[in-house]
């Protein structure tokens, strides 16, 4: 791009266009009321999601859709750490942010759900006196299909059919100007 009028900008907000850019019919300010209404408690697993309406206690782009842990709650802004790749090290950030900017995380709701099944069977099990197979406790890859008996009549012509494999011969392609297969009449021709 070089100097000037031409050059690539780098400001604090560069290549946002899209980023930061609403939905169709969900831009103007009329942020939905549950956005304040929240409760952020320290400890908390959060997502940061800029929102565009609000430019005031907006984060830097680079945290726009990271998932943090909230570790300050101040009258207007949530303080949240972040976990920053930089190089070879791994940078635990903290960052101030509005409410708007942030919702809270659905990425530990499979594991605590998981915990709720396994502590309720875990009870049951305690009441009944047996104890809980491991098998019902833990996560099993899916294993492969049941087997079952395929009725004859739900077959194509209601039979047995049988692929045997054709024997592969190899035929080299016959060209308009190869002329071999002349000469090897020519030369049985001479012979006889």
């Amino acid at each position: 791009m070089g100097k000037g009028e031409g050059a690539k900008s780098t400001g604090y907000r560069a290549g946002t266009r899209d980023l930061f850019t609403k939905k169709w019919r969900s831009n103007g300010y009329n942020a939905p009321l549950t956005t304040f209404m929240r409760q952020f408690k320290v400890g908390d697993t959060v997502d940061v999601v800029c929102d565009s309406r609000q430019q005031k206690g907006m984060p830097h782009k680079y945290y726009h859709g990271r998932t943090g842990t909230v570790w300050n709650v101040t009258k207007r802004a949530i303080g949240v750490e972040i976990n920053k790749v930089h190089r070879q090290r791994q940078i635990c950030k903290r960052i101030h942010v509005r409410m708007e900017h942030l919702r809270p995380s659905k990425s530990a709701a499979g594991h605590l759900a998981r915990i709720a099944s396994n502590e309720a069977i875990k009870k049951a099990a305690k009441e009944s006196g047996t104890p809980a197979p491991i098998s019902a406790l833990k996560r099993l890859p899916k294993g492969p299909r049941d087997g079952f008996t395929l009725a004859i009549e739900n077959t194509c012509e209601a039979k047995v059919h049988t692929l045997t494999p054709e024997a592969y011969i190899f035929r080299p392609l016959s060209r308009s100007y190869d002329f071999s297969s002349r000469l090897v009449a020519k030369a049985d021709e001479d012979e006889e």
